[in-house]
């Protein structure tokens, strides 16, 4: 028997106009680097939210642009990208200071902030913080340090560090998602329990966790995820977490496959999804331009897999459907 699963998303393919700047400001003696992706929607005229999406440990801000990948999204949903390069800690791989360096990323990082604002229409009640592994660590430490700005995080794979836990002064309810695989064995499981247990806490969330078994949708990955979800918090505020049975330290959903990598969610735009519903304020109920729901398809221009090479349909294997609506599906089917 033949099963047939539509599961993920549409945007336009083609577009025209988008800018990926490679800038850098002057921290205390050290230029400090960083890229911005301007999607072609974007209107000078129009107050447009930002997204912080910070590199991993080892990484930098060209890899996670391309891994951690929000930019055909942000083309359909307008908004602005930011992707900061850490410096080197004194073992010589770059990194995010969680306490553990002399670096002042928060005052880099606020400073980028100021120089975004000050170039860019951004609506100061939407911007957020997101990102890999340190990354996702840096993303709790600004919802801390830099509360009156950062509205809503992500983290992937990162965690709340015991660090920023003790020096956490948050200034208003912080709806926060974590998407965190079982097996990671860079950042185990159960170093992500503190903190999320501190913001369902402090937003005042339910105790008790509403859970959804996410569909199976393709099998070839050998894991599985539940969405757990702290409700009704403050100002309509969530804590939430996608927790990925065998799930490795990796981005769900990249399109660069590494050993363990869901697809079953696309981390990107379950972020999104979560980062549109609320500004600084709390709940704001504007429905997301990402639709992953609904299928209205056109006539076939391309399939591709998951590494972008040109295919034909296939079974038992994960593909991009192009379409001539400017609309790519991710399908699978199942012989």
């Amino acid at each position: 028997m033949r099963n047939f699963f539509y599961i993920l998303f549409f945007f336009p393919l083609t577009i025209f106009g988008q800018q990926t700047i490679n800038d850098s400001i002057l921290i205390n003696g050290t230029y400090r680097h960083f890229i911005t992706y301007i999607p072609s929607i974007y209107q000078p005229s129009q107050p447009t939210p930002l997204v912080f999406n910070l590199h991993g440990r080892t990484s930098n801000a060209f890899q996670q642009m391309w891994y951690g990948d929000f930019r055909d999204i942000a083309d359909t949903a307008n908004f602005i990208i930011v992707h900061p390069q850490g410096l080197l800690d004194n073992t010589g791989v770059t990194h995010w200071n969680l306490g553990q360096s002399t670096v002042d990323d928060i005052g880099f990082l606020n400073s980028l902030y100021s120089y975004i604002v000050s170039n860019y229409n951004i609506n100061l009640d939407q911007v957020y913080s997101t990102g890999m592994s340190n990354g996702g660590y840096m993303s709790y430490y600004l919802a801390c340090s830099m509360s009156d700005k950062i509205a809503a995080i992500a983290s992937v794979t990162g965690a709340m560090s015991s660090f920023t836990q003790l020096n956490c002064n948050p200034t208003h309810p912080t709806p926060v998602m974590e998407i965190h695989g079982t097996a990671d064995l860079t950042v185990p499981f159960n170093d992500i329990v503190n903190g999320i247990e501190y913001w369902r806490d402090y937003n005042n969330c339910n105790l008790t966790a509403d859970t959804t078994l996410i569909l199976d949708s393709y099998l070839g990955d050998l894991s599985t995820v539940k969405h757990i979800v702290y409700n009704n918090g403050d100002n309509g505020v969530t804590t939430e977490l996608f927790k990925v049975i065998n799930g490795g330290h990796t981005w769900p959903g990249s399109s660069i496959s590494t050993a363990g990598t869901n697809y079953d969610i696309d981390a990107s735009v379950e972020i999104w999804e979560f980062f549109s519903r609320y500004d600084i304020n709390g709940l704001i109920n504007i429905p997301t331009t990402v639709n992953h729901n609904v299928i209205n398809e056109g006539k076939i221009v391309r399939i591709i897999d998951v590494l972008g090479r040109v295919t034909q349909k296939k079974n038992n294997i994960l593909l991009y459907y192009i379409y001539d609506n400017g609309t790519v599906v991710k399908k699978m089917f199942l012989e």
